[in-house]
């Protein structure tokens, strides 16, 4: 599972197309890129060339200090001066210092990248931008970079990642908002964080546990489902490409999560490869350079994934292709907690999750086949055989490779009688190459038996169907 954009679009209500959040020659500190930037705070923040200047050289960076934006533009009461900056330049200043707050938070506290006051320069042109997806694309490169054995801190909009884990993991960390209202405020203030007295690292330690034990099951995979206008998903969601902020670029997949939208989830084609790539034991050591096509960004609509690749929709949402968990388990890291400092990791955990996939499956394909018999065959004997064979497979008491068959001996008979059916998933299982004679007479049919005689579902299933080995 991974943050998609319709995520950011539901938790935060932020727009996450527009114009690329980037901006030329901040990429790295000249002398050219120091020139510029003081002129910028000089102009658009309405400081002189002297203040902006001294406040640059004491970052020693193309940034500024927060408590500088917030000492100078939010003064206490009773103590604005006579020169104050107008009404313009208060504004940028503000979103300055929220965006360096929010959504691209960096991990020293204080400073903020003088490169994004270039995008506020035009305050009717702000709402223009993609900011959900410059959000999504920073903390990426953040989360990517926080995997490396000696870095201890995270950058990037942190309320975001605590939304997305609230509404998608049922762990007990948060409690409900009672004043949040759906489609009025950001799903993210739905949840009320907990505040507990247990120490940090158990708390990190049984959180690990708790994630590497969670069954497919017990994960909303769509949380948004009755969230959505007509129940479609939005389609910049499907979207499959890379996403930009500033110098950032990184891949968009959601070909990899597309049980996250209500579809099978199925082998993915191989991800984008980074142009270079160092990934090294430290934070300021970690480069994974893409390149960005803004062609296909602004057309993104002609990059979104075809009906084919979503696959068919999802009865129960956790499903999967029956190749897929064999292949995730090689090519991923399917628990979190360290072998080295916790020996009780569930290694067997995906085999567990196959046998319940396949006992859904199975389950799944036995109330299909009832559903498909025809309204004089749909009777109470056969619904309550397949009940009961569903309800075995759920609890794990029968796992042979073939399933029980839930067709009673009138369906058998009519069957046979009335020609082959049309090849597919929920025949195939009960296909035979016998002719339909030896169909019709290899099982007595129901009405002759007579109305003493007739048998239920279980007795009728004790002797005609062969009991599978456990």
């Amino acid at each position: 599972m991974s943050i998609s954009l319709e995520d950011v679009s539901f938790l935060l209500k932020i727009p996450v197309t527009g114009k690329v959040v980037e901006v030329d020659n901040f990429a790295k500190y000249t002398e050219e890129s120091r020139s510029d930037a003081i002129k910028m705070v000089s102009n658009l923040l309405g400081v002189s060339a002297e203040e902006a200047e001294e406040e640059v050289n004491i970052t020693k960076g193309l940034t500024v200090r927060k408590y500088w934006l917030k000492s100078r533009w939010c003064p206490k009461a009773g103590s604005i001066p006579r020169n104050y900056p107008p009404v313009e330049c208060t504004a940028r200043a503000y979103l300055l210092y929220l965006l360096s707050c929010t959504l691209f938070a960096d991990k020293s506290g204080y400073r903020v990248s003088i490169a994004l006051l270039k995008l506020l320069e035009d305050l009717d042109d702000v709402g223009n931008y993609a900011w959900g997806a410059a959000a999504l694309a920073y903390l990426y490169r953040h989360l990517g970079s926080a995997t490396r054995v000696l870095v201890s801190q995270l950058a990037g909009y942190l309320t975001l990642l605590e939304g997305w884990v609230y509404d998608h993991f049922k762990l007990g960390l948060a409690t409900p908002n009672a004043k949040y209202v759906d489609y009025v405020h950001p799903r993210v203030s739905r949840w009320i964080q907990k505040h507990e007295t247990v120490a940090n690292v158990d708390k990190l330690g049984a959180i690990r546990r708790t994630l590497d034990r969670l069954r497919p099951s017990e994960v909303t995979w769509d949380p948004y489902v009755n969230l959505r206008e007509n129940g479609v998903v939005q389609a910049m969601a499907f979207y499959s490409g890379k996403i930009k902020y500033m110098d950032v670029v990184e891949p968009y997949h959601p070909e990899r999560i597309l049980r996250r939208f209500g579809h099978v989830q199925s082998i993915p084609d191989p991800p984008y490869r980074p142009l270079e790539a160092h990934r090294g034991p430290f934070a300021n050591k970690y480069s994974v350079k893409y390149g960005f096509e803004h062609d296909n960004w602004e057309r993104w609509r002609n990059h979104v994934l075809a009906p084919e690749v979503r696959g068919e929709k999802a009865v129960f949402e956790f499903l999967a292709t029956p190749d897929y968990l064999p292949w995730f388990v090689k090519v991923s890291h399917h628990v979190i907690t360290n072998p080295v400092f916790e020996d009780r990791v569930m290694v067997a955990s995906t085999i567990a999750d196959n046998e319940i996939l396949e006992r859904n499956r199975r389950a799944l394909d036995a109330a299909l086949r009832w559903m498909d018999l025809p309204p004089e065959m749909s009777n109470f004997d056969s619904a309550r055989t397949t009940l009961t064979d569903m309800v075995n497979l759920l609890s794990g008491r029968s796992l042979s490779p073939t399933p029980t068959s839930t067709f009673p001996a009138t369906a058998t008979c009519t069957i046979a009688t009335t020609g082959p059916t049309e090849p597919g998933p929920r025949h195939s299982q009960h296909g035979s190459t016998s002719t339909p004679s030896t169909q019709a007479t290899s099982q007595p049919a129901a009405a002759d038996v007579g109305p003493q005689k007739r048998m239920h579902g279980k007795e009728y299933r004790r002797k005609n169907v062969k009991k599978p080995k456990q």
